[in-house]
């Protein structure tokens, strides 16, 4: 076996750090071993991206035969693996993941407590990447940041009550909504309303603020559908992937909204969040020095991988001709023409034979059009975000392909799973062996809800299972039976399932002789596990006979047809449902179905009143479809105007995470030093931060143009004081304005200064803690960066200003090690509270510093309306926020490092806390 000439070209782009555009079923998987092969030799870490935890275990069990046959050690990361397991998999030379559990492990490792908490391969974590269905990834989820949030307001009670708001208020008179960006304004009359409703005097009172959960609530009422954008079930919202139909438990909505839709459903309110680690995927993957992805529509979008990424798409072509016909698009003037168009169409092809792959855009449009398919008794599977579907998943889109069958899907981007026609050999294997076993090894029933559903394989045509496959499968069920009773006792229903899914892999790992050989060894049980392996060897032979034969009638019929039911606010989404048909040379169909009531055209203010006109002149009879140039190029031009505004959401984003990635930046790396770093390492960088606090001191009560005597000593001694508390409080406490002023004035000659032992005349010696080789480098070094820096610009009496800051650093500085000393700590327990102090300071002011930026973000935009460009604004406003944020760090860092040394015992308890 070797790859295709196409693919080894694919593999080819890969290395050269560019897209690979490979259509569906052309291998891209296969293709990416080339690459990652090439780049893990290097031993530096190679990530291979996948879209969720599902394919990522598959290409790594698949792929990684390949990589441990050549050497190379394979890793997988997993949702739900613990600290130990992900550090393992990450030090492997080939990992396996997906988009979401690595930035979320980034994130992780940037909130970690100490060293042994790291999981990434610090400090390099990032070497080379190949991203599968890329576009999905930075373009699709691109939008929406991975963000790791804590329990914030208990606001809980606030929720319910602007949900009841929202109901009084009407769309149109009391708030506006653009549906194009998900936002409302209330008119006058909704704030009226509202504050009479809350009796409130100010709806964006400081004290007493409702306006955001009003807001929210609107947008919950408007913008967030149940059974589109969320479902409901145990008492809980959960989130729909609106690109891959699937549910995301985990997942939660920020800002409010998430309780906004609770409040909205009557369920119980989870606490309101706040954002303490953040980050979007463009950022994420740029951390890569080299970078690559595959995917089998991103042409489309290439300008914007060229200017976000500098990563040009090349087109791979295809190993054979592609001869897919796509059917012009048809056009409604209602929703309801073009649902039974759609069920004609339906029932035409199964009548013939040919399979069909219906694309639907949420759940309730599923659900509606099974529900008809179901009056005209036209058998069909649902695949969709609901429990009772998604259990079935591999199963039904492994079959989507066999004659007769009916497939409804709610967004099949991101699935995974080709679509073979006559059926996947390896699936009706293992479904056939499920279920002549399942019933006797478990009395329990599968957690899917089947009843009154259309969810089987009936209509298709059966496997015709051999005389010796029989056998087989008559043996396992004796056996299973005995097991059964010689435990006392029935296994769980996914006990079972995994059972023969071992016994399924263990066809794969041993020979036939080695599985004849197990399965006659005397014992109880383990004999059932070979035995169950060599009935589905034997029946997966009868099945590809039959799906080999299925397959060519199904060819002979014509393919695989799909229907879309809406057009996609993106060409490359519609191009990713159409590439469901006609894979590796088949033939095959597709045709979009659209209706002038579509979200779409509401959304982008399509101009609706031209095509119904246009409609009416060729048919009086809204159930008949139009086709032609004229409504297909004016569709063409509002899915262009749909990617533009996307883009142009996408393209502000970036520009605003950059200003922030900037400064995560260099609050990571300095966080990864502090955590890493040795003992000497996290001295140097308390020293630091000391003798910045004294440089903000002077700075800000000094002139070092004017002479001293107008210089505020006083109120700078004062402030000096206060940083340290009773611990200077008793050595400088009693300095008074002319006695520091007369000191200073009696260093005339700096040659003569012992910049190691120094100490201004008549005034008290820095406390002697700081001894031998360490206490000269550390004083030559603060001293020169003193003299080097230009903070406070040359000046007449700058020498004295710096003499100011290097005695009260010096003093600030040994009084802190004194008082360590003095504690009785050991070296390496005191080092562990610094950092524990440093760390915990700094993520503390980090997360106040999102939420900062995040209100930011939002409040300049109102500053357009004064002609003033708000990412400038955000750039200008941003880097002062964040100078403070760094400055207050420091500030609180130091004091807190010499209130705890001062009074262990009481600082350790408030710490712990």
């Amino acid at each position: 076996m070797r790859h295709f000439d196409v693919q080894i070209i694919g593999g080819a782009v890969l290395h050269d750090g560019s897209i690979a555009e490979m259509k569906t079923g052309e291998g891209k998987t296969l293709v990416s071993t080339l690459a990652a092969y090439l780049n893990a030799l290097t031993s530096e870490g190679v990530h291979v991206v996948t879209v969720n935890d599902y394919l990522a275990q598959r290409d790594a069990e698949w792929m990684g035969r390949v990589h441990r046959f050549l050497g190379l050690s394979v890793g997988l990361i997993q949702r739900g693996m613990n600290s130990e397991e992900r550090r393992l998999n990450y030090g492997r030379d080939i990992t396996y993941t997906n988009n979401s559990e690595l930035g979320f492990d980034y994130l992780r490792d940037n909130l970690a407590g100490n060293s042994e908490q790291l999981v990434m391969r610090w400090p390099k974590p990032f070497h080379f990447a190949i991203v599968d269905e890329v576009d999905s990834v930075l373009i699709d989820e691109g939008r929406n940041p991975l963000l790791i949030s804590g329990e914030a307001s208990k606001d809980a009670a606030r929720f319910p009550v602007a949900a009841k708001v929202a109901e009084l208020l009407i769309q149109g008179i009391h708030y506006k909504v653009e549906l194009k960006d998900n936002s409302v304004e209330l008119t006058e009359e909704g704030i009226d309303l509202a504050e009479m409703a809350l009796e409130t005097n100010d709806l964006w009172d400081e004290n007493d603020p409702w306006a955001r959960f009003v807001m929210n609530a609107i947008k919950a009422k408007e913008f967030y559908r149940r059974d589109v954008q969320y479902m409901v079930r145990d008492g809980k919202a959960l989130i729909i992937n609106e690109l891959t139909g699937r549910v995301e438990e985990k997942r939660r909505w920020s800002e409010g909204i998430h309780q906004a839709v609770e409040a909205k459903e009557g369920l119980k309110i989870q606490a309101d969040s706040v954002v303490v680690a953040q980050i979007t995927y463009q950022s994420l993957f740029k951390l890569y020095p080299k970078l690559s992805g595959m995917t089998g529509t991103a042409k489309t979008e290439e300008k914007e991988f060229l200017k976000m990424f500098q990563m040009p798409v090349i087109e791979v072509p295809t190993n054979l001709p592609n001869i897919r016909k796509d059917l012009p698009i048809q056009a409604f003037a209602t929703a309801r023409g073009k649902w039974e168009q759609v069920r004609r169409e339906v029932e035409y092809m199964f009548r013939q034979g040919r399979p069909v792959l219906v694309g639907t855009t949420s759940v309730e449009n599923s659900e509606l059009l099974s529900g008809l398919l179901r009056e005209w008794n036209i058998p069909h599977n649902v695949l969709n975000a609901r429990p009772k579907y998604a259990a079935k998943e591999a199963e039904i889109v492994a079959q989507a392909g066999r004659k007769h069958a009916i497939t409804l899907s709610t967004n099949m981007a991101g699935r995974g799973t080709d679509i073979i026609l006559g059926g996947n050999p390896k699936m009706l294997a293992r479904e056939i062996i499920e279920d002549s076993l399942l019933s006797f090894l478990t009395r329990e029933d599968p957690n899917v809800e089947l009843a009154d559903e259309a969810i089987s394989q009936k209509v298709l045509p059966k496997v015709k299972v051999g005389s010796s496959s029989m056998a087989l499968l008559a043996k396992t069920t004796l056996m299973a039976k005995y097991v059964s009773k010689s435990e006392g006792k029935s296994w769980t229903y996914q006990k079972a399932k995994s059972f023969i899914l071992e016994a399924v892999e263990m066809s794969l790992s041993y020979s036939l002789e080695g599985l004849e050989k197990l399965a006659n060894e005397e014992s109880e049980i383990y004999p059932l596990g070979p035995t169950v392996a060599l009935a589905y060897l034997s029946v997966l032979k009868d099945c590809e006979e039959h799906c080999l034969h299925e397959g060519s009638e199904v060819k002979r019929l014509g393919g695989l047809h799909v229907i879309g039911t809406s057009l996609h606010e993106s060409r490359r989404i519609d191009n990713q449902l159409r590439g469901r048909a006609g894979r590796q040379g088949d033939p095959g169909s597709t045709r979009f179905m659209v209706s002038l009531q579509d979200e779409m055209f509401q959304k982008f203010n399509f101009d609706t009143e031209w095509a119904v006109r246009l409609i009416s002149k060729i048919t009086n009879d809204e159930d008949l479809p139009i086709e032609g140039d004229a409504i297909v190029k004016q569709l063409l031009a509002l899915q262009i105007n749909a990617e533009k505004f996307f883009f142009g959401i996408r393209k502000n984003l970036v520009e605003f995470d950059e200003v922030l990635e900037v400064q995560r930046k260099h609050v990571y790396d300095l966080r990864q030093l502090i955590l890493t770093g040795d003992d000497e390492s996290c001295s140097q960088h308390i020293f630091q931060y000391m003798q910045a606090v004294v440089d903000e001191i002077v700075f800000s009560n000094i002139d070092p143009l004017k002479h001293p005597r107008s210089w505020g000593l006083s109120k700078l001694l004062k402030e000096f004081v206060t940083v340290g508390g009773k611990l200077l409080r008793e050595s400088l406490g009693g300095i008074s304005d002319d006695t520091l002023l007369n000191s200073l004035g009696l260093v005339n000659d700096l040659s003569s200064v012992d910049i190691v032992n120094f100490s201004l005349p008549n005034l008290p010696a820095p406390p002697n803690a700081f001894r031998g080789i360490r206490r000269k480098s550390s004083s030559l070094r603060r001293w020169l960066a003193i003299c080097t820096d230009d903070l406070i610009g040359n000046g007449k009496y700058q020498t004295t200003s710096n003499l100011l800051r290097k005695y009260l650093g010096d003093f600030l500085i040994a009084s802190y090690l004194n008082v360590v000393e003095e504690s009785g700590y050991d070296e390496r327990h005191a080092k562990e509270i610094e950092r524990a102090v440093l760390l915990q300071t700094l993520d503390c002011f980090w997360r106040d510093h999102l939420v900062n930026m995040n209100r930011l973000s939002s409040a300049v935009n109102i500053r357009s309306f004064g002609h003033r460009n708000p990412l400038e604004e955000y750039k200008i406003d941003g880097c002062r926020f964040f100078i403070s944020m760094l400055s207050a760090t420091r500030r609180l860092t130091v004091e807190a490092l010499l209130r705890y040394w001062a009074s262990p015992m009481e600082s350790q308890e408030l710490f712990l806390s």
